[in-house]
């Protein structure tokens, strides 16, 4: 039984025919690569379609806001949470396969995008070793053209399917979307739920070495053996945000649980108790003193989340 003054969202908690799970008060340091975040309102795992748009109709229904998110790699979570839906993509969208044929793989946009660059070595598949390493899912990958300054994943994209409440799915060709550096075309209220890569039959040992040579140049240059969001900033035209942090001295600052990192300038870390409001003190002091420094204004990379 549902109570009668129950909201859509929450009738969702109790009904069988729901193709997901939804948790109140979840607490996001669960669900982020920093370890650090209030409770999200609701907390909606959805493992199909379906299930989307009923979490999005429910949304709609009670005036709730709602958040689309990946592995939360690239995520700050405010510490008083957030009043909205938190959304992760499921079962369904954890798929992969491979069109032979038309050389394409086919990626669910929930599938770790560690996951899909081992997919494609096992196959043989060249394309997605400048990815080794990286957290997050292909989602996430795809709404923000994660890649290096060489390689980058629109590149490869054939198409891209995603979701709206009011359109439904839509899929487009990789020609209709505009790739820019650490972003996308994409409509904000679209969820990407798959997409095909056009990748290219190569030797496995010439994977691998490619692979070996950039996981090797990632652990030699980032913290990765603490909690972090990756890059917080983005770089600026012809510049290195790490570089410039670097030299206006900001290396090994610290405000609280946060400190930035001596392996690389441009990575916040935790430490072990940092809280989301230590983390935005030292995205500011860092904004600050490279403005004042060099006259540039860097702009965050990591998401934020709850801070309105």
């Amino acid at each position: 039984m549902v109570a009668r003054h129950a909201s859509p969202l929450e009738a969702l908690l109790v009904d069988e025919r729901f193709d997901g799970e939804i948790n109140p008060f979840e607490p996001m340091s669960r669900h982020t690569t920093y370890r650090i975040g209030g409770p999200a309102r609701y907390f909606a795992r959805v493992h199909s379609v379906g299930a989307l748009a009923r979490v999005l109709e429910a949304c709609k229904a009670v005036g709730k806001k709602w958040y689309i998110v990946g592995r939360g790699s690239n995520l700050l979570v405010a510490d008083e949470g957030v009043d909205a839906a938190v959304i992760v993509l499921g079962r369904d969208f954890r798929s992969m396969r491979y069109d032979e044929e038309k050389s394409r793989l086919m990626l669910g946009a929930g599938v770790p995008l560690s996951a899909a660059v081992q997919e494609a070595f096992r196959r043989s598949l060249a394309g997605l070793e400048f990815a080794v390493g990286t957290p997050g899912s292909v989602g996430g990958a795809l709404r923000m053209n994660a890649g290096s300054r060489d390689e980058w994943l629109g590149a490869r994209v054939e198409s891209v399917t995603s979701f709206s409440a009011e359109g439904g799915l839509v899929r487009r060709h990789g020609s209709e979307i505009e790739w820019g550096y650490r972003c996308s075309s994409f409509p904000a209220d679209e969820i990407l739920v798959e997409c095909e890569l056009n990748m290219e039959p190569a030797d496995p040992f010439y994977i691998r070495g490619k692979m070996e040579a950039s996981l090797k140049r990632r652990k030699a240059t980032q913290p990765l053996r603490q909690p972090s969001c990756g890059s917080v900033f983005k770089n600026p035209e012809g510049a290195s945000a790490g570089d410039l942090i670097e030299r206006a001295g900001l290396k090994g600052s610290a405000v609280g649980g946060a400190c930035i990192s001596d392996v690389h300038a441009n990575f916040i870390v935790n430490t072990g108790n940092a809280t989301a409001r230590d983390v935005l003190s030292l995205i500011e002091l860092v904004q600050g003193k490279v403005l004042e420094a060099y006259g540039v204004a860097l702009k965050p990379e990591v998401k934020l989340l709850g801070f309105e």
